[in-house]
């Protein structure tokens, strides 16, 4: 083991003694949110594509380093669905940067919602998850540009890019718990945001040019890196441990309600009236969709893992 990640996780262990696993969860939903924050100050010397080029970059050297994995032996089935997750993986985070360079960080991520939430409803066998779908449909209209019965004032590439960004989230659920199946720990995950990074490289490079190689830009980038992805994962990881999938479920739908007041706090993005219903209304959606009400949804939840 490295001892950089002996080191990540002592320091796991310790805290996870003093804190409750609710606030891991937490604060891993905060993390990701300041990360894309912070990100989108970098976009006017990056642009997004350089801005994620450098997360997903310094994301897969940490995680490298962590986890050290092991392609010697693999089959190419399995070096398939890990390349395949990393694509995913590198598309999801292009467009969902792209898409807050053009909307407000608590829209984008609404719109993003609808990925994970699409996942929710479909694998479920519940009446009630089709209530949850009509609330985050309701909330997702209110976003759409359709003039009268939608939000005219967001831009309608932004929205596009949003909700595709969506689409490949959905797709990562799947491939991460596939590649979690396969590759011991962390292991996957380091291999596709190898995949990633060399994936956005061409665009990250005609894009940011010879500002990705700025003191401030590389710090910048690494910071958001460490945000977007190392500590919310270890944070994810510890969860889990002591969590119960459903709850962990209830409290990561908060994701948008959380990137609204990120955006407000660091970036001063106000929402009106109609946005904040369409944050309000896809955040209760996905905590219904991911509660499951007593020892049989419990024990049922364990069992899909």
């Amino acid at each position: 083991m490295s001892p950089f990640r002996w080191q990540v996780g002592s320091f796991a262990r310790r805290a996870s003694g003093a804190l409750p696993p609710q606030a891991f969860v937490l604060g891993s939903v905060f993390s990701v949110q300041l990360g894309a924050a912070v990100a989108k100050r970098l976009f006017g010397v990056l642009g997004p594509e350089g801005t994620v080029l450098l997360r997903v970059g310094f994301a897969a050297v940490v995680l490298l380093a962590l986890w050290r994995p092991r392609i010697k032996g693999r089959s190419r089935s399995e070096m398939l669905t890990a390349i395949l997750f990393g694509l995913a993986l590198a598309l999801m985070n292009l467009s969902f940067y792209s898409s807050i360079a053009r909307m407000p960080l608590g829209v984008a991520v609404t719109l993003e919602f609808s990925g994970p939430l699409a996942v929710a409803v479909i694998g479920s066998r519940r009446l009630v998850d089709l209530l949850w779908a009509a609330l985050a449909a309701a909330g997702i209209l209110l976003l759409a540009p359709l003039g009268v019965f939608g939000h005219p004032g967001l831009d309608v590439t932004g929205v596009g890019l949003a909700l595709l960004a969506g689409f490949f989230w959905a797709c990562y659920i799947f491939l991460n718990a596939r590649t979690g199946r396969i590759f011991p720990g962390g292991s996957g995950l380091a291999i596709a945001m190898c995949v990633g990074a060399v994936v956005l490289l061409p665009v990250g490079i005609a894009y940011g040019g010879a500002a990705l190689l700025e003191p401030h830009a590389l710090f910048m980038g690494f910071a958001v890196a460490m945000l977007s992805s190392a500590i919310p994962y270890s944070l994810e990881i510890e969860a889990l441990r002591r969590l119960p999938p459903r709850v962990f479920g209830v409290l990561m739908s908060l994701e948008p309600a959380v990137a609204a007041l990120v955006g407000f706090m660091v970036l001063g993005e106000s929402l009106e009236a109609r946005s904040a219903a369409a944050v309000l209304l896809v955040t209760v959606a996905a905590a219904g969709s991911s509660f499951r009400p007593g020892p049989a949804g419990e024990r049922n939840d364990r069992e899909e893992r």
